[in-house]
């Protein structure tokens, strides 16, 4: 095998398996650096339970799940504060949608069969298929995980629905200096690719430019110089939503797949 990132500078977004990442990125012959684009994510179950207790006592027309865990939590946390039985009936009653197989598995062994869901794990798939349905005057209750998801709640606003969101688990975001410093090597040219393991890397990293005005050039960094891998198809969704189209996403939705092919780029760009 060759070393396709020989020389290369590659940034890391994410918090979790950073050694690992390092290594394989280096048996690449890169040089890793580490920037966490991702603080912790934690069980917000204070702002969460007037939420479900509400959900639970007046009920949706339709209820959608994006993520496996979050499903379960909410059932969980249900439990704990005495609403289970109404919860899973509130569910019951209403249309059932979802993202992701992990997802659909935790509706069905809850016996809820989804009306609606992605063909790609992806929130685009998923809005795509809730497309030929009215919710106009509907209710409908959101279970995200870690952070909002614009499109979605967008999508359904736009179609007349009233929307309440869920978060059982939600982000807090990372050290603004790491994504200060990321941004500055970015733009100085000191790098010449960046991991993202998680939408939320994604939306720290252009949030930030956002806010502080350089939006436009860190658009153009990834577009011209510095390629984005990402590790699976709602990393890549995300990085696409930002409005960047050069990117690599394996296959195989793996961190070890994604240096891998990062390494592929960089022979086949050096004619090897």
């Amino acid at each position: 095998m060759g070393k396709g990132l020989h020389g290369k500078r590659v940034a890391i977004g994410g918090s979790r398996k950073t050694e690992e990442i390092s290594t394989i990125i280096e048996k690449q012959g890169g040089i890793p650096v580490v920037r966490s684009l991702q603080g912790t994510v934690y069980l917000a179950e204070e702002q969460v339970e007037p939420e479900l207790r509400k959900f639970a006592e007046e009920k949706a027309d339709w209820v959608i799940f994006t993520t496996g865990i979050g499903t379960e939590t909410l059932v969980k946390m249900a439990e704990k504060i005495g609403v289970k039985d109404e919860f899973l009936m509130a569910i019951r009653q209403a249309k059932a949608a979802c993202r992701g197989y992990k997802t659909l598995s935790a509706l069905k062994k809850l016996g809820i069969t989804a009306e609606a869901s992605d063909e790609d794990g992806t929130t685009s798939g998923l809005i795509r298929s809730l497309e030929p349905y009215d919710f106009s005057g509907k209710k409908v209750m959101v279970q995200l995980h870690g952070e909002n998801a614009p499109a979605l709640i967008a999508f359904l606003e736009e179609k007349g629905a009233a929307v309440l969101p869920i978060l059982p688990y939600q982000h807090i975001p990372p050290e603004e200096e790491t994504v200060e410093q990321l941004c500055r090597e970015l733009l100085n040219g000191e790098l010449d690719a960046v991991c993202f393991t998680t939408a939320i890397q994604v939306r720290s990293l252009f949030d930030f430019a956002k806010e502080r005005g350089f939006i436009n050039e860190m658009k153009a960094v990834f577009e011209e110089r510095v390629i984005a891998a990402a590790v699976g198809k709602v990393t890549a969704e995300a990085m696409r939503e930002e409005g960047i189209t050069r990117l690599l996403a394996p296959e195989i939705e793996r961190m070890g797949a994604m240096i891998i092919e990062l390494s592929k780029y960089y022979e086949e760009m050096a004619g090897e």
